[in-house]
């Protein structure tokens, strides 16, 4: 029986994509998966050794998962945390920890988190109701399971209040709208040691509040590198971090300004790169994490690399006639229905800086295939 330090076992809260990006890594090492999903067709359905199928508030769901596994671990922050501490206490291995989950997953608690440990963040308050909302513009936000812009609102006047309860549920909070010149993430590993590993920082483009595309390395100045590595460090360190985080942040290059947006315990879209352009993946880092060895080299492979989300409708394009491009590696992530805003896969373009963009600017994916020149 094959284990790595006492496990032969992975059990996994979530069967999207980003569990199936995890999946082989976690097969290289000749262990088994186990997801719990309430989907009975999700993404990692045919490639686990194990599927419970329940939902993610399911309390027998999540006994029955902890019997399978020698470890546990999540592909997002929105789930049940009492179901995960209940697990905890009964000395079930879960990574990252269910405290750094149930600070995080709370977005007002998170940053009250950050701040303490001084780490910069946009301003913030918590707000009861919308009368305390008196400063304009100002970003109002959901406390929790927002994502992909969901949970979000633009208040730039009186007026915008309305339209915001309307979208908006639950506990809320204000932040000040930043005045950034680019987003940025840096995809960080932390191990059970405390080692950690930083990858290159990533440089997006949202659309409709969805990351659109990553592009690596960022185009930005030393100084702000260097402040943007030292703050994913700090936020390792502020959660005792253990697996793949990602850390978002808001850069204004004239004032040196680097500002935490959202910390993500988890492997991350902005991340996806890492699986053609590093010599260690993002998922195969939070797999060693979790298993307690040794962390591996987030050296990259190539000089630059470009991710493209495959949103709703656009995973009809024409792949096949993409996949002739030299260097263009496409990921579909098997979700049976696509919906608007929905991410139903990704596209990865390596080489040179000007090689990408070049192939970049040649993806049309609502034309359903690659514009080539004549």
């Amino acid at each position: 029986m094959h284990k790595i330090n006492g496990i032969k076992t992975v059990g996994i809260v979530g069967g999207g994509q980003l569990a199936r990006m995890m999946i082989p890594a976690i097969k290289q090492l000749g262990l088994n998966v186990a997801i719990l999903d309430p989907s009975p067709d999700c993404p990692c359905h045919s490639i686990s050794d194990h599927h419970i199928i329940a939902g993610f508030g399911d309390p027998d769901g999540f006994e029955e998962l902890a019997k399978l596994s020698d470890v546990l671990t999540y592909e997002f922050e929105h789930i049940d945390v009492g179901l995960l501490a209940k697990l905890e206490k009964q000395g079930h291995k879960i990574f990252p920890s269910v405290r750094s989950l149930a600070i995080i997953q709370d977005k007002l608690t998170q940053k009250q988190e950050l701040e303490s440990a001084g780490i910069a963040v946009p301003k913030f308050r918590a707000v009861k109701d919308l009368t305390e909302v008196v400063d304009f513009p100002c970003m109002l936000k959901s406390r929790r399971g927002g994502y992909d812009g969901k949970g979000n609102f633009l208040v730039r006047n009186k007026a915008d209040l309305k339209p915001a309860m309307a979208k908006l549920r639950g506990d809320l909070y204000i932040e000040e709208f930043v005045d950034f010149d680019k987003e940025i993430s840096v995809i960080a590993t932390r191990g059970q040691n405390g080692e950690c590993v930083i990858y290159p920082i990533a440089e997006n483009v949202h659309k409709d509040s969805i990351l659109d595309t990553t592009m690596v390395p960022a185009s930005i100045s030393t100084q702000i590198a260097e402040k943007a590595i030292d703050t994913a460090r700090h936020v390792m360190e502020c959660f005792k971090g253990i697996g793949t985080f990602c850390v978002e942040l808001f850069v204004n290059e004239k004032s040196g300004e680097v500002l935490v947006n959202e910390v993500a315990p988890r492997v991350h879209n902005s991340g996806h790169y890492t699986i053609e352009a590093c010599r260690t993946s993002q998922f195969e880092n939070h797999v060693r994490a979790i298993l307690g060895v040794a962390l591996g080299s987030t050296e990259m492979l190539v000089p630059c690399a470009a991710m493209k989300n495959i949103i709703g409708d656009q995973v009809h394009a024409d792949f096949a006639s993409m996949l002739e491009t030299k260097n263009l590696n496409v990921h579909i992530y098997g979700k049976t229905k696509a919906a608007v805003g929905r991410k139903m896969g990704h596209i990865t373009i390596t080489g040179t800086m000007d090689e990408v963009k070049e192939k970049l600017d040649r993806i049309d994916l609502k034309a359903v295939n690659l514009k080539h020149e004549n």
